[in-house]
């Protein structure tokens, strides 16, 4: 089994370390994979993904990246960087209901240059595809070559980058002398947690892997990810079926992707004031609070976990634009 080569953009590999103070049941042990430590400006998940598909674009000679995201998108954030580190232009198509002042991610996508084109809700959910087509078009007739890059970076060749991280897993699991018997993820886009079980299935790691949406709905997520299979397979140049159950704990999207409520807020607040460590309002802090209610609530998803590892996939820069919805709570 030959794997996708890739380009090293991350800081690999990332810690892993327990996290405490949490009053879980006594039998619970959770520990953290600190991927928000892949790098300041490229931190999180995003660029394990984007290792891959980098080197893709630079095999084909392509000098303009065209990504797309919410107008706080750390995907968008992670590209941008990337790009202007390697030189390369970047363009993204970000979905706002208004005009913004520049802060948290937007703001670095500015300072990185990046050609930020502000699109409707409802034409980035009804015609997305069509404006990133336009764009390649247009970079392709002015004598560039661009590189479409989809949503999170989740296609197949991106499910390769926790692909990756789960063999980094495992290798930690010698080092630490110790075993994880359940791992969870944020689920926003499908990538992150599609690799992580294909890579329990094809590496026979034997891990309980638990996704939570934090958009959308569990069925989406589990269509996406049948979906990846097929091109992750085609990749690989394999003829399988998934056999891997997909675990998608449902009931944590709240007000909506990158809306949240009081309690969410909350608990970010909480959890960094007991334990140093800042979950983001978008993703990891929604999925977090899943995590810890669920545990709390003797949830069946969990019944036969005792050592957790949580991917922290980054997003910190999301707080920034949050400041008003934690005036009560500062």
């Amino acid at each position: 089994m030959k794997i996708p080569n890739r380009i090293r953009l991350a800081h690999l590999p990332t810690p892993i370390e327990e996290i405490s103070r949490l009053d879980l049941p006594s039998d619970i042990r959770l520990f953290l994979k600190r991927d928000d430590f892949t790098g300041i400006e490229v931190s999180g998940n995003k660029v394990r993904k984007l290792e891959f598909l980098l080197d893709d674009a630079i095999r084909q000679g392509c000098d303009t990246l065209i990504t797309c995201g919410g107008l706080q998108s750390n995907h968008a954030r992670a590209t941008a960087a990337v790009a202007a580190k390697l030189g390369l232009k970047c363009i993204l198509v970000l979905r706002t209901a208004s005009q913004e002042q520049p802060e948290g991610n937007l703001l670095l996508d500015h300072l990185f240059g990046a050609d930020i084109r502000l699109v409707t809700p409802e034409d980035f959910s009804q015609n997305l595809d069509n404006i990133m087509q336009q764009l390649a078009d247009e970079v392709d007739s002015s004598g560039g070559k661009a590189y479409l890059i989809p949503l999170g970076a989740s296609n197949p060749l991106g499910t390769f980058g926790y692909f990756h991280a789960m063999e980094e897993i495992l290798q930690q699991e010698k080092e630490l002398d110790m075993t994880f018997d359940t791992i969870v993820c944020t689920v926003g886009s499908a990538g992150t947690y599609a690799g992580l079980v294909f890579a329990n299935q094809l590496l026979q790691a034997e891990k309980h892997i638990v996704g939570i949406n934090i958009s959308d709905s569990a069925d989406h997520f589990r269509n996406v990810t049948m979906s990846l299979w097929e091109g992750f397979c085609q990749i690989l140049g394999i003829d399988q079926e998934l056999m891997e159950p997909l675990h998608i704990l449902d009931g944590f999207v709240g007000r909506g992707y990158a809306l949240n409520t009081p309690e969410e807020m909350k608990f970010i607040r909480d959890i960094a004031g007991r334990t140093g460590i800042v979950f983001d309002p978008v993703y990891t802090g929604k999925a977090m609070l899943g995590l810890v209610t669920s545990l709390k609530q003797d949830h069946p998803l969990f019944s036969r976990s005792n050592n957790i590892l949580f991917i922290h996939t980054g997003g910190l820069y999301g707080l920034f634009p949050k400041t008003d919805e934690f005036s009560d709570l500062i």
